[in-house]
């Protein structure tokens, strides 16, 4: 179930230099929604988020959450808003703990009881992590590092979510884990935002879907539509 809209981008323009990475992205984003976006390497998938997240600056075109204007807030203050970023690659501390790298995650809050809280879901969500606590992120497995990392953007408390491409690099079982993981997350009511190569996976967790080719939205709609579609079926799942 999805609320009203809670993210919407438009007319978003991004470049690196002289080159245009994103050339007047729109899209939105429900509240407790999930929805993905799939495309080729290079399409722009990651600088959508990172301009989202202020990790990369907009040239123009408008970032809205909650029906304020983010464009151009810092990505500690866009994380103070409520949107955290899971970023490609995990981006772990390596050689601070399992409980440092969590602790990283709530650095924008104060409310010691909260993030207690917060700590006890995460290591609910991620029994592995509450074993592996104390040591060092970077002695974990590839799919642990990958829980952590979503462990670490859940204690921020965010509303919603960017997950850039979550199953790079995991072996097929540990996909499996991590989508479900994440599919959970947006039951309890976390909105989702997730960028993923898997198109197929995605497109089967995901309520709705953009396609993004060289900066551009080609195609939108339902994700189980969006699956069905010819075009999408030759491009990205091997039909």
């Amino acid at each position: 179930m999805s609320g009203g809209t809670l993210l919407a981008l438009e007319g978003l323009v991004a470049r690196y230099g002289a080159v245009t990475a994103l050339a007047g992205v729109s899209l939105t984003v429900d509240a407790a929604e999930f929805v993905c976006l799939i495309g080729a390497n290079g399409a722009g998938k990651s600088t959508t988020l990172k301009a989202i997240s202020g990790l990369v600056p907009a040239a123009s075109g408008r970032i809205r959450f909650d029906r304020q204007d983010i464009h151009g807030l810092s990505p500690q203050e866009i994380l103070r808003r409520g949107i955290a970023h899971c970023p490609e690659g995990r981006r772990v501390f390596p050689y601070m703990t399992v409980d440092e790298n969590l602790a990283m995650g709530a650095y924008v809050r104060t409310d010691a009881a909260g993030i207690a809280a917060d700590l006890d879901r995460v290591f609910a969500h991620f029994p592995i992590l509450a074993e592996r606590r104390r040591q060092p992120a970077g002695t974990l497995s590839g799919g642990e590092q990958q829980m952590l990392a979503i462990g670490r953007a859940l204690m921020a408390r965010p509303r919603l979510i960017l997950f850039d491409e979550p199953s790079l690099g995991l072996a097929p079982t540990v996909v499996e884990t991590v989508f479900g993981i994440i599919a959970g997350i947006q039951r309890e009511g976390t909105t989702v935002l997730m960028v993923e190569q898997n198109a197929y996976m995605a497109l089967q967790l995901a309520s709705r879907a953009y396609v993004l080719e060289t900066g551009r939205i080609v195609l939108e709609g339902p994700a189980r539509a969006l699956a069905d579609d010819e075009h999408v079926k030759k491009a990205y799942l091997g039909g």
